[in-house]
């Protein structure tokens, strides 16, 4: 039961940088039509602005991680309006090939600007014996209470804006159908601007709440990308919530597999099953098929 309990908690903890980076591809998927490729690189370029302003400032972890939220929020403004918005008219298969040039350009500026060093990042809660806590026979840390508490927060609140304020349903509108957003007097650029800004937020968080597990790199995102996009997949992209279930269900069938089965190929058994999985239900899991009548 403890074995079980503490893959539960970790996959949880995982589960919840997972959930970040698609809740973010998702986002930007239902407003702007188009896949952010470049979700990863975003989150490991806003990373390294606070990991390196901790080193050379000596500021606490508390103070960078906002500082990076802002620097996140105005990267995505940026991309939003000089590359995105420009290619209102393009199609999805031209705007994803933008986004693929976006982490060709992030990824080559980051050590111009940074070094080629990796940049270590400290917890949020440092690890100690004092900082574990036993449940049931399970330990788990104070930090992966707090992260996996941290994340669920601020998706819960991301739902409830969604759902509940005049620039959620905006959004909603917008994800739902663009040109009759504009006829009714719906600010979408304002909406995909604000979309961009939130999904480059919350894929900044998921780069730093998982940087203390090795340091700050180029490559620090790429696991967390390919999770995010098949949690994406798994889930669904018709809904904003779908992506988010599917991304702790990776997680755990990862630490499963990896425990109980094979610690080699878990991941590839795991995908493995989730592209049988679409084949019988190709919309996922809480997809929506969409008919379009003539």
């Amino acid at each position: 039961m403890g074995t079980f309990l503490y893959l539960l908690l970790r996959s949880l903890e995982t589960g919840s940088v997972y959930a970040l980076a698609a809740l973010g591809v998702v986002l930007i998927f239902r407003t702007s039509k188009t896949t952010n490729f470049a979700q990863g690189a975003i989150g490991t370029l806003n990373a390294f602005v606070a990991a390196t302003i901790l080193v050379r400032w000596g500021w606490s972890i508390w103070v960078v991680v906002p500082v990076a939220m802002i620097t996140a929020i105005i990267t995505g403004f940026i991309i939003d309006t000089i590359f995105i918005r420009p290619a209102s008219k393009v199609g999805s298969t031209g705007k994803q090939i933008i986004t693929l040039g976006l982490i060709i350009v992030i990824i080559g500026i980051i050590p111009m600007i940074f070094g080629v060093e990796p940049i270590p990042m400290p917890r949020f809660i440092a690890f100690t014996d004092a900082t574990q806590i036993n449940i049931l026979g399970a330990s788990i840390g104070y930090n992966a209470i707090f992260t996996i508490g941290l994340s669920v927060l601020l998706m819960g609140g991301a739902f409830w804006f969604l759902k509940y304020t005049d620039w959620g349903l905006a959004i909603r509108v917008t994800a739902s159908n663009e040109v009759a957003s504009k006829l009714m007097g719906v600010p979408t650029k304002k909406v995909t601007m604000m979309s961009w800004a939130t999904a480059a937020a919350f894929g900044t968080l998921a780069a730093i709440i998982i940087a203390p597990q090795s340091a700050v790199d180029i490559n620090m995102m790429n696991d967390v990308q390919i999770n995010a996009f098949f949690a994406c997949v798994l889930g669904g992209f018709q809904t904003f919530y779908g992506p988010v279930i599917g991304a702790y269900i990776i997680s755990l069938s990862k630490n499963l597999t990896s425990y109980y089965i094979t610690s080699t190929w878990n991941t590839v058994i795991v995908y493995i099953v989730i592209m049988i999985f679409l084949f019988f239900k190709p919309v996922g899991l809480v997809g929506k098929k969409i008919v379009k009548k003539v």
